[in-house]
């Protein structure tokens, strides 16, 4: 009977069921194209304040030439006798640190804590070594020691000068840039063919080519965008303790020398590396005998000397940050000189020097200049992919009725054309990822609940 009699279930048969990725496409190009749109102007912000970030490095060496750069002179003056001339200059304030001058004809960088200073700022003053000559004085924000100009801009950028509240800006960016990244090039690759991937397709006029344009650009600018996005989320608010809790679970944490002395804390004091503790009593120890104690352990590189807090002793940091990196760590009892510790770079867990080459990329110090110039091409590659991608929207206006109507998105319901054993692991993942990074998973879940009442509405609309 089945030979003879022709059923019903033997027809679909001849229709082809479509490929996982045929399935998956309308999916991702409507969370791309709702992505796109929405948050685009987020990242068009982060792009634009990070390609000024991208230009302060040298801005800052012309800016503030005066303040870093000295004649070259015959000798350097003892670092015990530059500290008191910047003491001379500024008694207001005491010292907690000195950068000594790293190379020929650079200023030695005294840092400072005055009143009215934030917790992560210093009053930087700078003395010419050969001299003992104050040059002047510049606050000085961060580790990396970032001048007014930098630092400004980097707060730009990381907040828009709208403190915690403005961080979750740039972290929202961060957060969609690389679900942003990924998905484009699916799509891309996913309909070209392999000698049209790489560069626009000539001849081609309007959206056509606006889109050529728009993958092209995209797929050599793929990985810098989602390196950006990664390390950024790296130290942004939310999912940066989630990535520093998973970071901690995997031994990846980052060491920290131990510089506590024999009559001072006992434990915890890790976790106060870093801040500004009140100066401990004089030590009879100079600088200069603190500089070569550490140089004899081999941290002779660009350094810091932080001078003793109450229950710590001297602590010899290199500060060069570009590859090859110098970052190894001298703690010394100020009491007797004596070497108390010494942390290699070497040393540190994997993960964590992978986390640390992550976030000087993104701050543009791994690779000095061509680092900067990398990250300033990739923010001007994000504003026209972004312009690009508007572009497209526009020139999917219907061309008849309304005169200033967009492009549609794609239909609604794609999920449902994706088969059960990939859609309920995509949807496993995707509440994970968005647990893990809380900014993306509530932004997801708000961009569902609006795109399910607006199609509510369309069919009420519609029965009327």
């Amino acid at each position: 009977m089945s030979v003879d009699t022709p059923s019903r279930e033997t027809a679909p048969s001849s229709t082809p069921q479509p490929s996982v990725w045929g399935a998956l496409r309308p999916l991702v190009l409507r969370l791309h194209f709702y992505a796109g749109v929405l948050i685009a102007p987020l990242l068009f912000l982060a792009a634009v304040t990070g390609l000024l970030y991208a230009l302060s490095f040298q801005a800052e060496n012309v800016l503030y030439r005066h303040e870093l750069r000295v004649p070259v002179g015959e000798a350097t003056q003892p670092l015990t006798a530059q500290v008191a001339a910047a003491k001379a200059a500024h008694p207001e304030g005491y010292v907690t640190a000195v950068w000594p001058s790293p190379e020929e004809g650079a200023t030695t960088r005294v840092l400072m804590k005055t009143p009215g200073l934030a917790e992560d700022e210093s009053l930087a003053v700078f003395v010419n070594p050969y001299t003992n000559d104050v040059r002047g004085a510049l606050t000085s924000t961060g580790s990396s020691g970032a001048l007014p100009l930098r630092s400004w801009l980097s707060s730009f950028h990381a907040d828009l000068k709208l403190g915690e509240f403005g961080r979750n800006y740039s972290e929202l960016a961060a957060s969609w840039l690389w679900v942003v990244a990924f998905g484009g090039l699916a799509l891309w690759v996913g309909r070209r063919r392999r000698a049209r991937l790489l560069r626009p397709e000539r001849g081609l006029t309007g959206r056509r080519r606006t889109l050529s344009w728009h993958g092209s650009v995209g797929l050599w600018a793929v990985v810098g965008l989602v390196l950006l996005s990664a390390t950024g989320l790296t130290w942004s608010r939310y999912a940066g303790e989630n990535i520093a809790d998973l970071k901690d679970r995997l031994g990846g944490a980052t060491p920290t020398v131990a510089a506590a002395t024999a009559g001072g804390m006992s434990g915890g004091h890790e976790h106060h590396e870093g801040m500004v503790m009140p100066p401990a009593a004089p030590s009879t120890l100079t600088l200069d005998q603190v500089a070569e104690t550490a140089r004899d352990q081999g941290v002779r590189a660009s350094i810091q000397i932080s001078l003793p807090s109450a229950g710590k002793g001297f602590v010899v940091r290199e500060r060069d940050t570009e590859f090859p990196v110098h970052l190894d760590a001298v703690a010394i009892d100020p009491a007797d000189g004596k070497v108390m510790d010494v942390l290699r770079f070497s040393d540190y867990p994997v993960l964590a020097q992978l986390t640390r080459f992550g976030i000087d990329a993104h701050m543009g110090v791994f690779l000095g200049l061509p680092n900067q110039l990398a990250l300033a091409v990739l923010a001007v590659a994000l504003m026209a992919l972004i312009v690009w991608g508007y572009r497209m929207w526009w020139q999917r206006r219907p061309t008849k009725g309304r005169a200033l109507g967009v492009g549609r998105p794609q239909p609604r319901g794609a999920w449902r054309k994706v088969p059960p054993p990939v859609l309920l692991p995509l949807a496993v993942v995707t509440a994970v990822v968005g647990w893990f990074v809380p900014l993306l998973g509530i932004s997801l879940l708000a961009f569902l609940a609006v795109d399910a009442l607006l199609g509510l509405r369309g069919r009420i609309v519609k029965q009327y």
